[in-house]
């Protein structure tokens, strides 16, 4: 009896082990693509938050190794904040008691569903970049194509109440509105409202929006932290892959000491819309090339990479994939002459930022 016993206990814990070795490689395999291009990655979980998988039968614990599909749903109870990768650069952060479904996880036809709760996007872009997030909801469907704050609350069976902060937003009407920044619209089963959004609403803030703004700052700290040699040994494994694409801006890359996935710019000059900087990108603000990372292209501006003063325009042009051998000088640093690469200002703290040729210390 002592011997069946002893037996029993060895193999729950070898299934324990196995369980945990798997959950273990899961993780670790996420961590290996540290490059991505698509909508749908679990980027943030607080509280308690589930998933029902498209053709599942039940709901499950969502972690933050979940990548969603087109079909997957994600509920959170009263404690629960999500925050869900969409095209790069723009978050979907669910608050709590809220339900969302991702109808289609495609960059070029996104589509989001917020089916009851709250929901933040914060949507990151560069001026003029036409963005293409569409959004749902049981009384109303909206495209997001501007960068910019945006808050949708959503009461079944009466309203949905959408709250551009900064933005613009399109609706799908028959006249196809236009909403910009400083607007609230109020859609019900029979009416929409449009009106300026007053002093007090302007201000008013509740935990959602606080949660979005201190992950936004994260964020863009993880940017902040991509070193030269985080950013050659992700690229040097993707000689085969063209991560370029017409319907994005930038790629989403795996911070491993921060981690999460943020936001890598194609181009230097891009901010969220909460004020701070993604101010690591692919190309220099100066128009050279960095490691392994693919070279810049020259536009009519005369500058290579970004159109001149580094700020992105209609002039750019996207590469078609990465350079395999990384240019090196005698100072040790990669695809820069001796005393001609001068770091760039923070837009955050006005400062000199540090060279990026250190690895990156552990975020706060």
């Amino acid at each position: 009896m002592r011997k069946a016993s002893s037996l029993t206990a060895l193999f729950t814990l070898l299934v324990a082990v196995i369980l945990c070795c798997s959950n273990v490689n899961f993780a670790q395999n996420r961590e290996k693509f540290v490059i991505s291009a698509k909508a749908g990655g679990i980027n943030a979980i607080t509280g308690q938050a589930d998933v029902h998988a498209k053709g599942g039968s039940e709901w499950q614990q969502l972690s933050i190794t979940d990548d969603l599909d087109s079909g997957d749903r994600v509920r959170t109870a009263n404690d629960g904040r999500v925050e869900i990768l969409l095209n790069p650069g723009s978050y979907l952060r669910v608050g709590g008691d809220s339900e969302v479904e991702l109808l289609n996880n495609a960059l070029e036809n996104l589509e989001v569903r917020l089916l009851r709760g709250t929901a933040i996007v914060e949507a990151t872009g560069a001026d003029g970049l036409e963005l293409n997030i569409n959004i749902s909801t049981p009384h109303t469907k909206l495209a997001i194509v501007r960068q910019g704050l945006y808050r949708l609350n959503v009461i079944p069976n009466d309203t949905t109440e959408l709250i551009v902060r900064k933005g613009r937003v399109i609706l799908s009407d028959d006249s196809h509105t236009k909403v910009k920044g400083g607007n609230k619209v109020v859609f019900s089963a029979t009416n929409v409202s449009v009106a300026k959004l007053t002093k007090e609403e302007k201000k008013s803030e509740e935990s959602i929006d606080n949660w979005s703004k201190e992950r936004a700052e994260t964020l863009a700290k993880a940017n902040r932290r991509i070193s030269d040699r985080m950013m050659t040994s992700a690229f040097a494994s993707f000689r085969d892959w063209d991560p370029f694409s017409r319907s994005s801006a930038g790629l989403w890359f795996y911070n491993r000491s921060a981690g999460c996935y943020t936001f890598l710019p194609f181009y230097y000059g891009w901010g969220s819309p909460y004020g701070n900087s993604y101010s690591t990108s692919i190309y220099s603000p100066f128009g050279y090339s960095r490691g392994n990372w693919p070279q810049p292209v020259n536009n009519p501006n005369g500058s290579n990479g970004t159109p001149s003063g580094g700020t992105p325009s209609g002039g750019y042009t996207h590469p078609t994939r990465p350079v395999t051998t990384p240019t090196t000088n005698p100072s040790g640093s990669f695809g820069t002459p001796m005393g001609r690469r001068e770091r760039p200002i923070d837009p955050d703290t006005g400062a000199r930022m540090p060279n990026k040729n250190l690895e990156p210390s552990r975020p706060d």
